[in-house]
């Protein structure tokens, strides 16, 4: 297994790393998340979350994306399985 040069974090984050990166208590907690709609689901054909699209939707859902930006429900619905 490759190993990321010190500082790198991953894109594609497994299951309990996406938990751990939003902060969740547990892997259940996460998952109760995904199924609120707080943050999107793995990408699709994969069971690896996106870092960047689990920012994108934290950062809808405290306020911080402006009006004009594209929302998190536009992109889900855009690369729905």
């Amino acid at each position: 297994m490759t190993k990321l040069p010190l500082g790198i974090t991953p894109r594609g984050l497994s299951r309990e790393q996406a938990a751990e990166y939003c902060g969740c208590d547990s892997v259940a907690a996460f998952d109760d998340w995904v199924r609120r709609g707080i943050v999107p689901r793995a990408m699709r054909g994969t069971t690896r979350w996106d870092r960047k699209a689990i920012d994108r939707a934290l950062d809808r859902h405290s306020g911080l994306l402006s009006d004009p930006e594209r929302s998190f429900e536009e992109w889900a619905a855009a690369h729905a399985s």
